[in-house]
């Protein structure tokens, strides 16, 4: 393990990383960058503890994922660290990787070729809703954006053992949201804007839920077909398809603390 003076030396080292990797692939880990600098923002982060990959563009083996021991406010485009679907670091580098990264992202990775994204948080409202029978209720609007997706996988304890990825990955099937029993949330898309999307969407639905049911009052759940449509007028939001949200996001990095794209 590095002390603290060899990790600021390595990272500092990694900052000529751009010169190395093709430019898909640093556009790649700036966006991914941005993502945990999001994360981190809006108080969706466990310490130095869960993850978010992206698929390295042009691979179905390899992946990007933060180094163990950064904060997510921490993570930068050259940081990153690439591995393969194995578990195994795919560059020469003294960082490590969470294990139970590899147990989840790896058995994603390699069962969606069509996930770009995929995101995992221990909010406590998440994990309060993960802890609750009837799971996530279609009792707010922003429910309604991730209702259509969702799926859920029992908890078999600290993700670390490679035998729960084939119930996991057959637990979430073709949908993008997936709540782990006791544990926390996942969100899986096509880009890591997606991925995100989801995320700040279940993460408030889940605050929203937990917020109606603390008190004695009865909850108001919409029609059935009322559900549907709603799920439908999000599945066409122009502003969604447009990308508005991210760029707007972006740009408030780019205010705070754009050491993201370094």
């Amino acid at each position: 393990m590095l002390n603290n003076d060899e990790l600021a030396v390595l990272l500092k080292k990694r900052q000529q990383l751009r010169q190395q990797v093709p430019p898909e692939e640093w556009a790649a880990r700036v966006e991914l960058a941005a993502c945990y600098r999001l994360m981190a923002h809006f108080r969706m982060t466990d310490w130095i503890y869960n993850h978010i990959s992206a698929r390295v563009p042009g691979s179905h083996e390899h992946y990007l994922i933060n180094p163990f021991g950064l904060l997510y406010e921490e993570v930068s485009a050259s940081n990153l660290v690439r591995v393969d679907v194995h578990g195994h670091l795919a560059e020469d580098v003294q960082l490590d990787v969470n294990p139970a990264a590899f147990v989840i992202h790896g058995a994603i990775h390699s069962a969606r070729p069509d996930v770009g994204c995929v995101l995992h948080t221990h909010t406590a409202a998440g994990v309060a809703v993960a802890a609750q029978q009837d799971g996530l209720l279609p009792i707010s609007q922003h429910a309604m954006r991730v209702y259509g997706q969702l799926c859920y996988h029992d908890f078999e304890g600290i993700a670390l053992n490679n035998y729960e990825q084939q119930r996991l990955v057959a637990d979430v099937g073709d949908r993008n949201v997936l709540i782990l029993r006791n544990h926390g949330l996942l969100t899986m898309g096509r880009t890591v804007p997606e991925a995100f999307e989801l995320m700040y969407y279940l993460e408030r639905a889940c605050q929203i839920q937990i917020a109606a049911t603390s008190g004695t009052q009865k909850l108001i759940c919409p029609a059935e077909e009322v559900c549907r449509h709603a799920i439908a007028q999000f599945d066409g939001s122009p502003s969604y398809i447009q990308g508005r949200d991210w760029q707007a996001l972006l740009r408030l990095l780019d205010r705070t603390d754009p050491s993201y794209k370094e």
